[in-house]
């Protein structure tokens, strides 16, 4: 097995960092504080080829793998998650349009993404419909040659921002399969009916965009059906692996970030006439942090790898991928805080932020309770 990444892929690491550290780091407390969108940089972002990098080149993407587009994930969100998001998820959908959408849907709404000219995000859950995605009461209905779509999303990544969407609703209610009365349409967020409310207050990831959306008698063209009518929840399974995999990658920046935090701080700080990286408690600490984060960026990259290469395990490994980064995420940014001591405790210190920001990462693409229930349904072999 080889371990070594390639120059190429040193490189992105290398440029991504220093694009966080310039452009993002000194404002991330900023966006964080004041929770809006930070458009110039997402712009800048475009420029450099970080919206929508894992497109293909022939839409304007640079075509990066799933494991480049780890690295970059990982660099973004070890710096600031809230922003890292927000440039990571201007395509968020997108790969719905991408393995299933039409030339027209792929030529309409993936090039916006990689200029910087758009936004888009993947319209999943509702009020009542997290976990469970059978649960979606969101309906589409054939009215002639247009979708009326009716009902509302909670929790939409760029919800307020967005310019489209990938809405996942029922179409097909009376069918006998629960699985196959579902499908993904394209919403315009400038369609008569539709809204979207902000959510603010969240504990983390600020700047990054969340609203609910509301669907009243929202009309598209029968051409944003997005692959085949009533296949929508085999869609979104396959695009769960490839973005569960995407939030081990963040959860890995995020330790990534704490670690570096942590070392640098505990060589700077000095109690009882020494640095405090001299006494064995805080090097245990250090030492654990570490060791756990380089473990939960090996099995990402293994489940990054997975996804390019058409792994026959790639739903248990994304699933495991994202359970243990997101733990690891969260434990390492507790130890960070305490490293800190009372320092941690307020945001003159990144440290509080991305204590914070780590723990959206168990939660979004699938609560860590899913995942490991997944991981068992694949190890008994019990399908869905």
């Amino acid at each position: 097995m080889d371990f070594k990444l390639t120059d190429e892929q040193r490189a992105i690491r290398d440029e991504v960092r220093r694009f966080a550290e310039n452009e993002i780091a000194p404002v991330a407390s900023e966006y964080d504080v004041e929770e809006k969108y930070p458009y110039d940089i997402v712009k800048k972002a475009a420029e450099m080829g970080l919206t929508g990098a894992h497109f293909p080149v022939e839409y304007g993407g640079v075509g990066y793998s799933s494991l480049e587009n780890a690295i970059v994930t990982e660099e973004l969100f070890a710096v600031d998650p809230g922003i890292g998001l927000c440039i990571t998820s201007a395509g968020f959908g997108a790969e719905a349009i991408i393995n299933f959408g039409t030339e027209e849907q792929k030529e309409r709404f993936l090039p916006p993404i990689v200029e910087g000219e758009s936004v888009m995000g993947a319209a999943i859950s509702e009020p009542q419909a997290g976990s469970d995605v059978t649960s979606v009461k969101t309906r589409a209905e054939k009215d002639g040659d247009e979708w009326v779509l009716n009902g509302n999303k909670m929790w939409i990544t760029n919800g307020s921002v967005g310019d489209y969407f990938v809405v996942m609703c029922e179409t097909d209610p009376d069918v006998d399969d629960r699985y196959s009365g579902f499908s993904q349409i394209i919403v315009e967020s400038d369609r008569d009916g539709f809204s979207a409310d902000k959510i603010t207050g969240k504990m983390g990831i600020r700047a990054s965009d969340t609203a609910e959306l509301i669907l009243d008698d929202v009309r598209v063209p029968e051409e944003n059906l997005v692959g085949t009518r009533g296949m929508g929840f085999l869609q979104l399974m396959q695009f769960f692996d490839e973005t569960r995999t995407a939030v081990a990658a963040q959860g890995v920046g995020i330790a990534k970030g704490a670690c570096e935090q942590a070392l640098e701080y505990a060589k700077e700080r000095e109690q009882f006439g020494r640095s405090i990286s001299d006494f064995q408690a805080i090097q245990h600490k250090l030492a654990e942090m570490h060791t756990a984060t380089e473990a939960a960026r090996q099995l990402t990259y293994k489940s990054a790898w997975s996804v390019d290469n058409d792994e026959g395990q790639l739903t248990a490994l994304a699933s495991m991928a994202k359970e243990f980064a997101s733990n690891v995420a969260t434990d390492v940014t507790d130890e960070a805080v305490q490293i800190h001591g009372g320092a941690g405790f307020v945001n003159d210190h990144d440290v509080e932020r991305l204590y914070r920001d780590a723990k959206i990462t168990q939660i979004y693409e699938g609560t860590t309770e899913i995942q490991k229930t997944i991981i068992a349904r694949e190890l008994l072999g019990k399908g869905f």
